[in-house]
């Protein structure tokens, strides 16, 4: 199983912190019941970390004409909005709510230029939250792929999710279905596509990250 490099310092700090824990059990309670548990528990514990960043390889789906799920999830949101950061238009949202069994590895959704890109601190509300989108943690990244079009995608942190790292930077060129970036523990994907996209998805699907087409561009 392949580890994303997000992931290595978290999961030694948490080999340490939980070895430290079950042995300080076996000191105190000695070789017995309460011990295996506790050996038990601290085993499965850092295996679910580890776990958690993963970084499976991906048969991508490559197309320019094609908006690709950036992230792994369900869909919590399909529906008309006007954004108001950037894009400043009526748009079609389209929410991925990555839960902590989820990978948790971000995707650009279309290939192209990157024109924006903005951090902002917030709250840490659950992610599958409405409001999530705009009062949480978040980073937006906006792209203008080679036909002109642009979209507006966001990392959300959630309830648990407490870091978002994002690789993205204003002027370089992004590669549709390669990395952007990671959000610990939980967390959402929010998509803003041109309000005339013909989406392909509807809430409540299982996507998969660069292997489920969420929309047709207009052409």
């Amino acid at each position: 199983m392949q580890i994303h490099k997000e992931g290595y310092g978290i999961i030694l700090k948490a080999f340490l912190i939980i070895a430290a824990i079950v042995l300080l059990i076996c000191i105190l309670c000695g070789w017995g019941l309460v011990s295996q548990i506790a050996i038990a528990w601290g085993l499965l514990t850092w295996l679910f970390v580890i776990r958690f960043f993963r970084c499976p390889k991906r048969v991508a789906i490559i197309d320019e004409n094609l908006v690709i799920a950036p992230a792994d999830g369900k869909v919590v949101i399909v529906e008309k909005t006007v954004e108001n950061e950037y894009l400043k238009c009526e748009c079609m949202q389209v929410s991925i709510f990555m839960s902590i069994f989820n990978v948790h590895v971000n995707y650009y959704p279309v290939g192209g230029v990157i024109k924006y890109f903005k951090y902002h601190p917030g709250n840490y509300i659950i992610a599958n939250h409405p409001k999530a989108s705009e009062k949480n943690e978040r980073t937006s990244i906006a792209v203008e792929t080679r036909n002109g079009i642009r979209i507006l995608f966001r990392q959300i942190a959630g309830y648990i999710a407490r870091r978002i790292v994002c690789y993205a930077e204003e002027g370089e060129r992004a590669n549709q279905c390669s990395q952007v970036g990671f959000i610990k523990f939980g967390s959402r994907v929010d998509l803003f596509l041109p309000a005339d996209s013909q989406i392909l998805v509807k809430t409540g699907d299982n996507v998969s990250a660069c292997q489920t087409v969420i929309a047709k561009l207009p052409e």
